[in-house]
């Protein structure tokens, strides 16, 4: 791949101290980042370096979206809170899905994501050979988490032996890219046994756990009910925390000690304040966790719940949902929620030693945003006044994104993928919607009901 100099008005590193240069440039060789710095300074160093001359623009690392689900539903699952939507729109799909429809999904959903600015994305979704090759193909970092149920009633979804044999054959493949984690749709889904196994399979073959925890008020009476314990406390007692990563989605009702017990795990968390608010759940404690000493990232949920994949939208209304809840202007502001979309994202997942900033050493997954709009005006890199965090956080959308480069290799540029043709994934994903939304009224004409809910 040898050497590329990508140079812009302004860097912004997400280090530990969010340094920021001016006229800065990332020198990157192969799949890393070899050097972050002053053009002026770089530049003489790669005198035969591709130039990537990117002008009034800004460098930022690639975002991480910590919790999504691909899918094909945009604007066709409305209107109920969490479980009966669930019961009535999400659960029946998951019944009929075959896996062509699976694979279109993350097609649309992972060039969606890249042509916004994400380099990695934590994916729940089934049939997920086809998100890998989708993956690989495209140039997606990813972390494959497939919806698993265990309980009598969800033998729908995919098991324990299909979550094992994903991870045998696809995790560590693509240099790296492509990671296989242990899925639980949700612990009421979940036999205590199937609880253990999931458990034991994450600790065995070193990856990572993730399962949705506490994302409606309801779950703390069924917790208490079945375990008489709040819901990450009988996570605990099922062994679903043992794994040395354990990634829980939402976390919107948590107790204090729900969250001394996930900083004294090593837990993280993954934020999704649109979906939150959409489905109207609630808003999660950020700020409580991260004084707490827990990660939290920041993730979309589904295309059906949200309803884009756009992660500086959600850095937006993460900042805004937690200035509302806590009545205080300057709870999560600006630098917290750009830090979670990056380098807290990177250790919620366990990966803050190869994605999350700019820095020598870490994998060249980088993000030029275009300044030259108004969004981004005024522009002002350096002195008292600098606000490109703010710019970035509360104005900026995925569409300034004007290059997105993931293990050196520039997979999106100027609102076109590299590796495919969003047209054609686009009207795949029109087709498979139709396809499954017959089978699914069939199904409904059938139970009224709709599927089994856990609570």
């Amino acid at each position: 791949m040898g050497e590329k100099l990508l140079t812009a008005d302004a860097v912004l590193t997400m280090d530990a101290s969010n340094t920021v240069f001016t006229k800065g440039a990332v020198l990157v060789r192969d799949d890393c980042i070899v050097e972050v710095g002053h053009a002026a300074d770089i530049v003489p160093k790669a005198p035969g370096a591709e130039r990537i001359d990117l002008g009034k623009a800004v460098l930022l690392p690639g975002l991480i979206n910590t919790h999504s689900h691909s899918g094909f539903l945009r604007g066709t699952a409305e209107g109920l809170p969490v479980w009966d939507w669930l019961r009535l729109y999400i659960d029946p799909m998951h019944r009929v899905l075959k896996p062509i429809d699976a694979e279109r999904a993350s097609w649309l959903c992972y060039g969606e994501s890249l042509l916004a600015g994400t380099t990695t994305q934590v994916d729940m979704w089934r049939y997920m050979y086809g998100s890998a090759q989708a993956a690989e193909t495209l140039g997606l970092r990813v972390v494959m988490v497939p919806y698993v149920g265990e309980a009598a009633g969800f033998d729908y979804f995919d098991t324990l032996d299909d979550n094992e044999k994903l991870i045998k054959e696809w995790h560590g493949r693509a240099n790296g890219r492509i990671n296989a984690w242990v899925g639980i749709e949700h612990q009421f889904y979940f036999t205590d046994d199937a609880c253990r196994r999931a458990a034991d399979m994450a600790i065995d073959y070193e990856t990572g756990l993730h399962t949705h925890s506490s994302e409606a008020k309801v779950e703390i009476a069924e917790a208490r009910r079945r375990d008489d314990l709040l819901p990450v406390q009988a996570l605990e007692k099922k062994g679903i925390l043992d794994p040395k990563r354990v990634l829980l989605a939402h976390c919107v009702w948590l107790a204090p000690e729900e969250i001394e017990l996930m900083a004294e795990r090593g837990v993280g968390v993954a934020h999704n304040p649109v979906s939150n608010m959409k489905l109207a759940s609630g808003g999660c404690p950020v700020p409580e966790l991260i004084e707490a000493g827990v990660a939290v990232g920041i993730g979309s949920d589904g295309e059906k719940e949200n309803n884009n994949l756009d992660i500086f939208e959600e850095m937006k209304i993460a900042s805004l949902l937690a200035k509302f809840r806590k009545m205080d202007p300057t709870a999560f502001d600006a630098w917290e929620p750009l830090r979670a979309a990056t380098i807290e994202g990177a250790r919620a997942i366990g990966m803050e030693d190869r994605i999350g900033s700019l820095e020598a050493g870490k994998q060249a997954d980088i993000v030029a945003l275009h300044a030259d709009t108004p969004r981004m005006t005024p522009f002002i890199a350096e002195g008292p006044f600098f606000n490109l965090h703010y710019n970035i956080v509360f104005s900026v959308s995925g569409s300034d994104v004007c290059l997105t480069m993931v293990d050196g290799d520039v997979v999106a540029r100027d609102g076109k993928l590299a590796h495919g043709d969003m047209a054609e994934f686009i009207r795949d994903a029109e087709l498979t919607c139709g396809e499954v939304m017959e089978r699914r009224t069939e199904w409904l004409s059938e139970n009224e009901e709709g599927a089994l809910s856990p609570v």
